[in-house]
């Protein structure tokens, strides 16, 4: 029972901060679509959300992230759980430590990248702010939905596709993809 509760605390922590990037941002699109765009400002609009869509959310979230945040999950159902891996589920989850160099190192870029974007887009005015928020906003639901299914499908038995990449020294023996 304990080690389900993590498994949970890890991929619900992970769908709740991207739920609350969308709950936060939502407002702000919504509020740029309601200011009278230009015609101009609609068409990039609805290009962004589309390519935002594509990019994050399906190849971003539901091809990558999505499938290895639920197989990181599983694996804290049946793994080698250390106290950080207990108290930092979320983070874990998302290949911010314990795994490969290469993941730890991939993630924590995007993660910095990420940062650096927000820092922008902050100060961006309206309604450009609310434009970019709107593909963003677009992008995480599609991820949180895929969080989402990807979890479903594992407790129905269909075990994740992705790899929960872990470091060398824990075998894919050790490391089962669902759970």
């Amino acid at each position: 029972m304990a080690r389900k509760l993590i498994a949970a605390w890890g991929v619900l922590g992970v769908i709740a901060l991207l739920s609350r990037a969308v709950i936060r941002l939502a407002p702000l699109a919504v509020e740029a679509m309601g200011s009278g765009l230009s015609a101009l400002q609609w068409g990039i609009l609805v290009v962004w959300v589309a390519f935002m869509a594509h990019a994050e959310g399906y190849r971003g979230f539901h091809s990558k992230l999505s499938p290895r945040v639920v197989s990181r999950g599983a694996y804290l159902l049946h793994g080698r759980l250390t106290w950080a891996r207990v108290v930092f589920a979320p983070l874990f989850c998302t290949r911010l430590f314990g795994a490969s160099k290469k993941g730890m190192w991939t993630s924590r870029i995007v993660l910095g990248g990420i940062f650096c974007l927000i820092v922008v887009v902050r100060n961006l005015p309206q309604p450009w702010r609310g434009i970019i928020d709107a593909g963003v906003v677009v992008g995480l639901g599609i991820g949180v939905t895929s969080i989402v299914y990807y979890t479903v499908r594992a407790l129905a038995g269909t075990p994740s596709p992705a790899d929960p990449d872990l470091p060398p020294d824990e075998t894919p023996a050790q490391a089962p993809t669902a759970g």
